[in-house]
């Protein structure tokens, strides 16, 4: 199957009624080198794929005090959780472990993520998983979250966002330093870190050793994250070249069965089904191994260049090895689903419901590997352009094993470590894009970017079950080609921007769409703003629309290894408004706050009703798209002292796209109810103090010492969950119930923890 989507680009203007600020020069007494040019040289390679002050588009900058703020340990989604349209969710429901990111709503594997212009998504899914990245932030100099399609950059297409990261720079001077975290669910994290700082003017070598843990807020939801980086570089006046690598190792307990709310009343809040099974006698045990285990080894090697005065050159190469597995506890399993080929015929006309308990794992083994480079000129003047491509190759085996059976029938050759499927992917992925913002007369600028992406993917089979593709031919091959796009705007600033963007469909929605056809997805966005900037105070508004055709959505069901299913929809948008504001009246207290008003709608869902037939439910909200989001921060620093209050209020989410927010069944006692299908709305409040100081006659440069308190009020809410109920006409009424009279299981939710902290301690030597 082939595709050709086209898409035009707008040209927008930017008008700029405050003249440009000069770039603060540092000091650089003990070295010949060019300090000021070498961390220049440093952030080239995201340079290309970065938004800046004259780029029309939505963006949020966190810089690496900012960061270091707010780590003590939890995952990314978490310390970026205050940002504008932010939500995020937590398996373990304390942010470490399993956590993903939603922007505008949508879904983790539509938001494009980058290290160092690099694309990190995993090339089937489309997401990033965390716990294969722990600790990555201590090692980052700066992050920028775009809003939108954003700017052209390398990997998976960006649907809601684009989250760009740029390691930190090597440093001029030689620093030793440790980070110690721990508190509530016995979570702890602990780094290491040091830089050798400049060896003979032109060398340096930094690095970091972390190890992270919890039990988690939900039973049995532990975490052991250890991971390292080291990054060894030559520095020059003109040239920079670095290498790095680093390395992750995760354990993860499983978390992501949910719960529903009848099994919460039951059991309690923390109840986790994960690894559940019963012995002979009726007795509830758990699973020790019920767990994902994962090591991902990630090598770049970069070339930042200075070819003429305003001329420079990125080149980038990279590798990631990944392999892991999960193994889980399966109870009442049909064996016809995991016999050889040769047992099918006796079994199917023997005993084909034949079941018994068993152990298996899904397993990984994938290389993925890339080159990217981008041209990029700046006059300094009114001129900044940028010529830039990548190509990308992905090679994933996937297969299972079965490690124990509780009983075997004779003549059925299910013997330990059986492997009972096998199926090979193979990803390309490369693209060439070019941007220019041009300042046509002082204080008006246009900016034009378009890119070209071209995608093929194959895969055996996208299953995970015996007999599928057995003579392996590769039964998916599918190839896409997507062409992509695009300040009345420091004191002012308006800027509009209109976008088209594509994304081909993941291997989950191959998987769960089997028998369908499967459109790419294509995104309309117009992006609107105004900003205020002072010395005290700045201010900004910005309206988005986003129009898609064939927009992948979650439908709230999952699919059987408990992942989220998504489904093309016909046509659909996002509509809102993202207002930001922040204020410092004095020089030590800071007072920032942001709100996200949205309408999300799907125009002509449809649903399957227990009869067959189907009904058009017309235009019903989104799935995990919540109406109303606000973040307000209040910052206090004195001297050494710290403080931050820091709120969060996160509207009602639905489960599904029917506008339903409760199906009807009946209680144990066989009264009518209503069960939920909402992610209900909530408040929750951190608080954060700490202090610094130094020893200096001790050798120790800073002292900081802390403490965290998530959640002080202990809102009960949660973060995430499901629903797939039957749907049926009761009286000419569409009315969404149970599949059975009395089943308050169609509906699972993820709760979050109550009242937690964390205390801190950060040395630097």
């Amino acid at each position: 199957m082939k595709r050709l989507i086209l898409g035009l680009t707008a040209l927008l203007c930017t008008v700029s009624m405050q003249s440009k600020k000069p770039l603060a020069l540092l000091e650089n007494d003990k070295n010949d080198l060019d300090t000021l040019t070498s961390i220049e040289l440093q952030g080239v390679q995201v340079v290309s794929t970065r938004a800046s002050k004259k780029t029309p588009v939505a963006y949020t900058n966190l810089s690496k005090e900012e960061i270091k703020a707010v780590n003590f340990g939890q995952d990314v989604p978490y310390l970026l959780s205050l940002t504008p349209s932010i939500t995020m969710t937590s398996d373990a429901g304390n942010g470490i472990g399993y956590t993903s990111l939603r922007v505008r709503g949508t879904d983790p594997s539509r938001i494009n993520i980058t290290a160092n212009g690099i694309p990190m998504n995993d090339a089937e899914s489309a997401q990033l998983y965390w716990v294969n990245m722990g600790d990555f932030a201590s090692s980052v100099q700066t992050m920028q979250i775009q809003r939108g399609v954003g700017t052209s950059t390398n990997g998976a297409g960006a649907f809601g966002a684009t989250l760009n990261m740029q390691t930190e720079n090597i440093g001029m001077e030689p620093y030793f330093g440790l980070d110690l975290s721990g508190g509530s669910y016995y979570s702890h994290k602990e780094t290491l870190r040091f830089g050798t700082g400049l060896i003979k003017d032109h060398w340096g070598i930094q690095g970091r050793l972390s190890n992270i843990g919890s039990n988690g807020y939900l039973d049995r939801a532990s975490t052991k994250l250890n991971s390292y980086l080291i990054q060894g570089g030559y520095f020059s006046d003109n040239t920079v070249v670095k290498f790095i690598t680093w390395n992750g190792v995760e354990e993860t307990y499983h978390a992501w069965n949910y719960t529903s709310k009848y099994e919460q009343s039951l059991y309690g809040r923390t109840y986790n089904s994960c690894g559940e099974y019963y012995d002979e006698q009726g007795n509830v045990h758990y699973y020790d191994n019920q767990t994902d285990n994962y090591h991902q080894q990630n090598y770049q090697l970069l070339w930042n260049q200075n070819l003429l005065n305003h001329l420079s050159l990125n080149v980038t190469g990279h590798y990631t090895k990944g392999n892991g597995y999960y193994e889980e506890y399966k109870t009442g399993r049909k064996l016809i689903e995991y016999l050889p080929y040769g047992h099918w015929f006796d079994s199917v006309f023997g005993n084909p419901m034949l079941k018994s308990d068993l152990v298996r794992q899904q397993k990984m083994d994938n290389d993925f590997f890339a080159v990217v480079a981008s041209l990029i000129y700046n006059n300094r003047d009114n001129v900044e352009a940028v010529l830039g491509g990548g190509w990308n190759k992905y090679n994933g085996n996937h297969f299972g094993l079965v490690k124990w059976v509780k009983h075997v029938p004779e003549g059925l050759d299910l013997q330990p470590d059986y492997e009972y499927y096998r199926n090979n992917a193979k990803k390309t992925d490369w693209n060439i894009y070019g941007k220019v913002n041009y300042e046509f007369v002082k204080g008006l600028n246009g900016f034009l970017d378009l890119q070209y992406r071209h995608i093929g993917y194959k895969m055996q089979n996208p299953g995970n079950w015996q007999g599928a593709n057995p003579d392996g031919k590769y039964v998916i091959d599918d190839t896409f080609n997507f062409f992509k796009n695009y300040d009345i705007t420091p004191h002012h600033k308006v800027y509009a921007s209109y976008a088209i963007a594509h994304k081909e469909p993941t291997r989950n929605d191959y998987e769960d769409n089997v028998g369908t056809e499967l459109k790419a997805e294509r995104l309309n966005d117009l992006e609107v703003g105004y900003k205020f900037l002072s010395a005290t105070f700045s201010a900004g508004a910005n309206l988005y629309w986003m129009s898609y055709r064939d927009q992948f959505v979650l439908t709230g069901e999952l699919n059987h290894i408990g992942e989220a299913i998504a489904k093309n929809v016909g046509k659909s948008y996002r509509l809102g408004v993202e207002l930001e504001a922040a204020w410092k009246p004095v020089d030590w207290f800071h007072w920032d706050a942001n709100a996200t008003f949205s309408k999300n709608r799907a125009q002509d869902w449809e649903v399957t009703l227990m009869d067959g037939s189907v009904e058009s439910l017309g235009n019903t909200p989104l799935s995990f798209s919540p109406d109303f989001i606000f973040n307000n921060i209040f910052n206090f620093k004195y001297k050494g002292i710290n403080a931050s209050i820091q709120s969060q209020y996160v509207g009602d989410q639905y489960l599904t796209n029917t506008g339903f927010k409760s199906y009807q069944t009946l209680d144990d006692n066989g009264k009518p109810i209503d069960v939920s299908m909402m992610l209900d709305g909530h408040i929750t409040t951190n608080i954060d103090l700490s202090y610094t100081f130094s020893l200096k006659q001790l050798g120790v440069k800073e002292i900081t010492a802390g403490i965290t308190l998530y959640n002080i009020f202990s809102a009960k809410f949660d973060n995430n969950g499901w629903a797939a109920p039957a749907f049926t006409k009761e009286n000419g009424k569409l009315i969404a119930t149970s599949w059975d009279k009395s089943d308050q299981y169609e509906a699972g939710f993820a709760p979050s923890a109550p009242f937690n902290m964390m205390a801190h301690l950060s040395i630097n030597f």
